[in-house]
């Protein structure tokens, strides 16, 4: 027969080990949670204008690693990016192909949010962007992108 002190002795150690093993698997598991938590993601919006007018087309973002994101401007030359990760970015605006004309904005990639009806609805409909700015490599356009929402509006000329 065991000894009652000691079964009592043994069973204490092995919950104060589960309890400290369940407390830093948890601490861990929290960080590792907050470091997926987007933390290192942005959302940019802002408004493309010609002059005193609003631009039609798309705007592209395109970062350091070569990832590509495209929104499209509504009537008001506005736009929005979401899930853009953090750094340097190098800017494009293409017209909408076809000039003006209301078209319709690219389908979104798969698990993409919806963009707001009002952020699509008039792609096409102001004036179009001088060819230079087409492509971002080129367009003389950049911005740092930092974690959060941010504004970059794009003025043209």
């Amino acid at each position: 027969m065991r000894n009652p002190v000691s079964t009592v002795l043994s069973r204490a150690r092995t919950v104060r080990w589960s309890r400290l093993f369940g407390l830093a698997f948890g601490t861990v598991m929290i960080a590792a949670l907050a470091g997926c938590g987007g933390g290192d993601k942005a959302e940019v919006s802002g408004k493309v204008t010609l002059g005193d007018k609003p631009v039609a087309g798309f705007v592209t973002f395109i970062t350091a690693d070569g990832k590509e994101f495209t929104a499209p401007t509504d009537a008001e030359g506005k736009y929005l990016l979401v899930d853009v990760p953090i750094g340097p970015v190098k800017v494009g605006v293409k017209g909408a192909p076809g000039g003006a004309g209301g078209l319709a904005a690219p389908p979104a990639p798969k698990g993409a949010p919806e963009m707001p009806k009002e952020m699509t609805a008039g792609v096409g409909s102001g004036v179009p962007p001088p060819a230079k700015y087409a492509a971002p490599a080129s367009s003389g356009l950049a911005y740092e992108v930092k974690a959060g929402k941010q504004t970059f509006d794009i003025p043209l000329k």
